[in-house]
């Protein structure tokens, strides 16, 4: 008896994910060879192919790191040290470029090695494990998978990994490796004066953070103003929208409501225009010499060369932003409340009426809980979209009316387009790449925090 229990724990051990530390350390001779020649203890035990595949993915980095890879890590740590260069060629009589370094490719190829070699240790573990499972097969009698077998765990018990591995091959390639990439960038020097090959850029350390919090500092002066005006608009943009279009639903769903299928189409008609039509067409009429103004100078209520600034004075451009995202927002939030509208239960209704419930008490005691419950990721996402919401601003004002004040950016620009400007405009990648990365803390700090401690994360059986 005892023994049929001692191997039942020995067969649960084989089958667990045992760890690396633990099959290195219990390994035989073959497995702890394994961590130096990948795939020994497979190739050991006649499992040929497996370890032959591990072997030549090692000797394909070894050959990588030998031919590329050094080089590519010490460009990567020094982000080059020649310049190129205007040289005159005494035979041909005219002047030649001598190529120099490039610092973004330095550190680009820099990125890829680092991830190569995190891959690479992935796999001294894999082979390490893969050695160890082997051997406590053979120990215990078991028998030892083939090739083909692993080939037909694919389609069962790893199914998983087989269907995983084409997606998170993409993330890393497309999404991880340019977002490191891009962070690292926030480190460096690489502006409009440093734009390699002719200009090569270094590594500045956190100066570009530090400069972006001093105090009375061109960026820092920038900065909080922009980031104000970013939360202040993503507030007013989220809350106004869902605020209206809640209330516009519960108007159209309301019992004493007619022709509810056709004032859904009204509004609902709106989004079939495409966003960038509709605000380019409200930057024509409220422009200065727009549709807006020559109505209200028809009718008198400003002087025949009097305008409203609409767009170029600070404040009222604000005002105005908010007041056409409103325009352009509220439908899509009318469909998504007048689902959820429907699909409240009418007993509850029904009870606070019988109770004596108005109208304002049953909004703020059923509706209301009910429509924040189940819209909170949703308002959550919508806050995210609107701090990143870049066609709006640019569309209308281009982050104008430009101001003196502000390095690079204008009296109504978030962050995402003074980080365009920035980039696009005058190749400060570095500063742009320190606004997107406080940009994320500050959007996944809010995210994170905001919904643990909503009643869609503490109680989801609540409404149910």
């Amino acid at each position: 008896m005892a023994y049929k229990k001692q191997k039942k724990l020995k067969i649960s051990t084989l089958n667990s994910d045992v760890a690396f530390r633990t099959a290195y350390i219990q390994g035989n001779g073959a497995t702890k060879l394994s961590a130096v020649i990948f795939g020994f203890g497979n190739i050991f035990h006649k499992q040929i192919l497996r370890g032959l595949l591990m072997l030549a993915l090692e000797i394909a980095y070894i050959y990588y790191m030998v031919t590329f890879g050094i080089s590519a890590i010490r460009d990567f740590i020094t982000l080059g040290t020649n310049t190129q260069e205007e040289v005159f060629n005494e035979t041909k009589q005219v002047y030649e470029y001598v190529k120099g370094d490039n610092s973004m490719l330095c550190l680009l190829y820099g990125v890829i090695t680092i991830f190569l070699t995190f891959g690479f240790v992935l796999l001294l573990v894999s082979s390490v494990k893969s050695a160890y499972d082997t051997q406590k097969r053979i120990e215990l009698g078991k028998k030892i998978p083939a090739f083909i077998d692993d080939l037909s765990s694919l389609k069962e018990k790893n199914l998983h990994k087989l269907l995983l591995a084409l997606p998170v091959s993409g993330i890393v390639v497309f999404t991880i490796v340019p977002l490191a990439f891009m962070i690292l960038i926030a480190f460096t020097s690489y502006d409009k004066n440093h734009q390699p090959p002719g200009n090569l850029f270094d590594w500045v350390g956190l100066d570009n953070f530090i400069a972006m919090f001093q105090k009375d500092g061109v960026l820092s002066d920038t900065f909080w103003p922009i980031l104000s005006w970013t939360i202040v608009w993503a507030i007013f943009a989220t809350f106004t929208c869902y605020i209206l279009g809640m209330l516009l639903a519960i108007v159209i769903n309301r019992e004493g409501t007619r022709f509810k299928s056709f004032w859904r189409l009204v509004f609902v008609s709106s989004i079939a225009i495409p966003q960038f039509v509709s605000l380019l067409t409200m930057r024509t009429i409220f422009n200065t010499n727009g549709p807006a103004n020559a109505l209200l100078r028809n009718i008198g209520m400003i002087g025949p060369t009097e305008s409203i600034p609409f767009f170029t004075d600070p404040t009222l451009a604000k005002i105005m932003i908010i007041l056409v995202n409103i325009w352009i927002g509220v439908p899509f939030t009318m469909l998504t409340t007048t689902g959820i509208l429907q699909n409240i239960p009418k007993e509850l209704y029904e009870a606070a009426k019988v109770d004596g419930a108005n109208v304002f008490v049953t909004f703020f005691k059923i509706t209301l809980p009910y429509m924040l419950f189940i819209t909170t990721p949703t308002l959550i996402t919508t806050f995210v979209g609107n701090v990143n919401n870049f066609n709006v601003i640019y569309l209308l004002t281009g982050g104008g009316p430009e101001t003196l004040d502000f390095y690079s950016a204008g009296e109504t620009d978030l962050l995402v387009t003074w980080l365009y400007k920035l980039t696009i405009q005058n190749k400060d990648y570095n500063i742009g790449a320190v606004i997107g990365i406080i940009v994320f803390i500050i959007l996944a700090t809010l995210s994170l925090l905001t919904y643990r401690h909503t009643g869609s994360y503490k109680d989801e059986e609540a409404f149910q």
